[in-house]
Parts: structure tokens; sequence; C-alpha cells
């Protein structure tokens, strides 16, 4: 471990688990020197519970070390993997574990570090993994926010929508819609207008966003 580099320019919250309490109170240290908050636990079972218990401070990541007792980090991957929860997690993984962190990285895993590591190295992963943490969270705040401007409309504009969104002709809506040219033009400019869009194809990527 080396003297810590310069402070990240953001807070954020690092769950540890690691059975080396040598380990996790020098990783205190050093997170707590950067201005990043941490709960620091000697299994993974614990951490597993506290994470249950209670929402995650945001932003924030996952670190575990490979090798622990009674389940390993691996294990504890793949029950957080269960359980759907979506923070970035790195591996803290000694030179025999690699090909089992290269492993973990298929599966969705953020990244591994290989022990002994440098301070900055480690600081470099997290500040990344809080940064894709916080890209998640605004992802997420702003499908939540278009799915309920969709919901705001009416059934006839969400209908609309679809074929605005296929590309269609107004004639071709008119027509399959059984209404006047006019009103698919009143009801486009609604639709435009609730959604924030200016054409058909900011509205297709919109909708392909959410998956409608």
């Amino acid at each position: 471990m080396n003297a810590p580099t310069a402070p990240l320019p953001a807070d954020g919250t690092v769950y540890l688990a690691d059975d080396e309490a040598a380990l996790r109170d020098a990783l205190g240290f050093l997170f707590a020197a950067h201005g990043l908050r941490v709960q620091a636990f000697d299994n993974g079972a614990s951490l597993l519970d506290a994470l249950a218990a209670a929402s995650a401070a945001l932003p924030a990541c996952i670190l575990l070390d490979v090798r622990m007792d009674p389940m390993s980090g691996l294990q504890v991957f793949d029950e957080l993997r269960r359980r759907g929860n979506p923070l970035p997690v790195i591996f803290l993984s000694g030179h025999g574990d690699i090909a089992m962190a290269v492993d973990a990285l298929k599966l969705g895993a953020f990244d591994f570090i290989e022990k002994p590591f440098h301070d900055a190295v480690l600081i470099e992963r997290v500040r990344k993994a809080l940064e894709a943490c916080n890209e998640a969270v605004a992802h997420q705040s702003s499908a939540r926010a278009l799915l309920a401007r969709i919901e705001g409309l009416s059934a006839r504009e969400r209908e609309l929508m679809h074929h605005v969104a296929a590309g269609k002709l107004n004639k071709v809506i008119a027509d399959e819609m059984h209404i006047s040219v006019r009103t698919v033009e009143v009801h486009r400019s609604r639709v435009f207008a609730k959604l924030g869009v200016r054409s058909a194809a900011e509205l297709a990527t919109l909708l392909a966003r959410t998956g409608l």
C-alpha cells in the first residue's frame, strides 16, 4: 500500500468484503483519505445482509475478495446477480485466482485487481466504478421520466405514437386509424410536445430506449 494520491472529485460508498482485518483497516483509511465512505465486512454473508436491509447510498460499488469463508467472493457475486443488485463489483484476487476473476468479468463483474496492488490503481478502478454507477442511475432516472411522459398520453395518442415512430405518412396513419389527416396532425403535434421530440426519428429513438 502506498501513500494516497489526489482526492477523488466526488464522494461515494465502497462496500468491502474481505476476511483480512488488516486489509480492511488499511482500505478504510485509504478510501476515507479520498473522501469515500466505506462499509467493511469480514464475510460475504454480512455484506449481503446489509445490502438487503437498506438501500445502498449512491454512487456506490462493491469490493470483493475472491477467497473468503464461508462464502467465496464468486458465490457472493452470484447471489448479488440473483437478487438483481446493480452495483458495480470489483474483485480483489491473488495470482492464483485470476482465472476465476476473469470468468466473473464475463458474467458481468466490473473489474478485478490482483494482489498486491498499488493504491493509485485501486482508487482509479473504484473511481471508474462509481462513475459507471452514476451513469446507470442517470439512465434509469431518464427512462422512468420518459415512461411517465408516455403514460401521460391518451390511448389514441399512444396508438398514433407507434405509427409515427414506424415512419408512416400522415395519410397512411389516418386510413389505418380511421380518422382525418387533420386529426393525425393534431395528435402528432401533441405527442411531440408531450415527449419533447421534434421528429419521427427522435420519437423512434426514445421508444427504443424504453423497449416499447
